[in-house]
């Protein structure tokens, strides 16, 4: 019996698309065992674009010496993705996956136009299930229409099975009737690494030189990405809710989210005696801080709150996420799910996941 094919186009060759390329290429062998033969006919992201109909080598990989192949490739430009992935889908008989490892609005545009074609979607991005429910609606019917998929598993808790598992309990007949969680690994090692001896400021450019938060690290202090990851959460567990939706309670004032990224490095440190005195007056509680999203009644908040630590959030540990899940049969005793919630290891592992899910093996 020949071994199937799925072929893939990654967009994004960032961190965690890197660490997907090299994930894929690791596990060739074994997958070809398993009747499985994983082709990447393409590599694109905003600068180039690499197609290669048979697949490109990825025997005795590196990524950075692919990186400096690729950065020779063709110029690209979201036209030139739109199009060249659809010359692709024409050219290809079977599978062909559209994996986007990026964090645009544009190339997330372009999810209904393949869709529509019969290419599978994988997404790290959470631009499509979190933004104008309408399209989000349009992106889930259109991909059973046409018979291919649209997985997102890595939108919340990297490669923690949230969203698979909201969606069996579902369909499975279950309600989810309210959700408690912590959905920002980079938040938590945050407060996490806060003490006596590190600021806030200096915990939040250690995040980031660990890759935790992302590159502007406003996005993850603003809580805009916690209120995106609480909205698809939402939305998978049967509940018409958008950003706009979400009652916010957030810690870092407007100001210091105005004006340059250098702007914000300078100003930071204003916030290190708060959160100093908060940081004290919270532990000689016997308490810590977590920002919580919570879905309760369809109602949704994201706030930073004082945790006992006997409770679930307390013992969270690096950056580490948390998803409560009470259900109608999950109750009184709700179902936790818990463990590394940011990465590039463990996000490219859930996207790799999601790939194999299409391939049903």
């Amino acid at each position: 019996m020949a071994n199937k094919t799925l072929n893939i186009i990654l967009c994004g060759t960032g961190t965690v698309g890197g660490t997907l390329l090299q994930q894929i290429a690791q596990q060739q062998e074994m997958l070809h065992q398993r009747k499985l033969d994983i082709k990447v006919v393409g590599v694109v992201d905003i600068f180039n674009i690499l197609m290669e109909k048979d697949g490109i080598d990825l025997s005795n990989f590196d990524f950075m010496k692919f990186r400096e192949m690729f950065a020779n490739c063709p110029k690209s430009s979201l036209e030139t993705i739109h199009d060249e992935v659809l010359n692709m889908r024409k050219s290809i008989n079977g599978d062909l996956v559209f994996v986007d490892c990026t964090a645009s609005y544009d190339i997330a545009d372009l999810y209904l136009d393949f869709v529509s074609a019969k290419l599978s979607i994988v997404c790290a991005n959470k631009v499509a299930a979190s933004g104008d429910i309408n399209r989000y609606r349009k992106l889930k019917s259109l991909a059973i229409e046409n018979d291919v998929k649209y997985n997102f598993e890595t939108n919340v808790g990297a490669g923690l099975p949230v969203i698979h598992t909201i969606d069996d309990l579902v369909k499975s007949g279950d309600k989810i009737t309210k959700i408690e969680a912590v959905l920002s690994g980079t938040l938590n090692y945050i407060f996490n690494t806060i003490s006596k001896d590190v600021s806030f400021s200096e915990a939040v450019r250690r995040a980031k030189e660990e890759r935790f938060s992302e590159p502007d690290p406003r996005v993850d202090l603003s809580g805009v990405d916690v209120i995106r990851k609480l909205v698809i959460l939402a939305r998978e567990s049967g509940y018409d809710i958008s950003q706009e939706d979400v009652e916010k309670h957030l810690f870092v004032p407007q100001e210091f989210f105005d004006g340059s990224l250098d702007d914000f490095w300078k100003n930071l440190p204003n916030l290190d005696a708060h959160f100093e005195s908060l940081r004290k007056e919270v532990e000689e509680a016997g308490q810590c801080l977590r920002f919580i999203a919570k879905l309760d009644g369809g109602k949704s908040s994201v706030s930073l709150e004082r945790c006992e630590l006997d409770s679930p959030f307390a013992k969270l540990v690096g950056s580490n996420n948390v998803v409560i899940l009470h259900t109608e049969r999950y109750n009184p005793d709700p179902m936790i799910i818990q463990g590394y919630g940011a990465g590039a290891g463990v996000t490219a592992a859930g996207v790799f996941a999601d790939i194999l899910d299409i391939a049903n093996v």
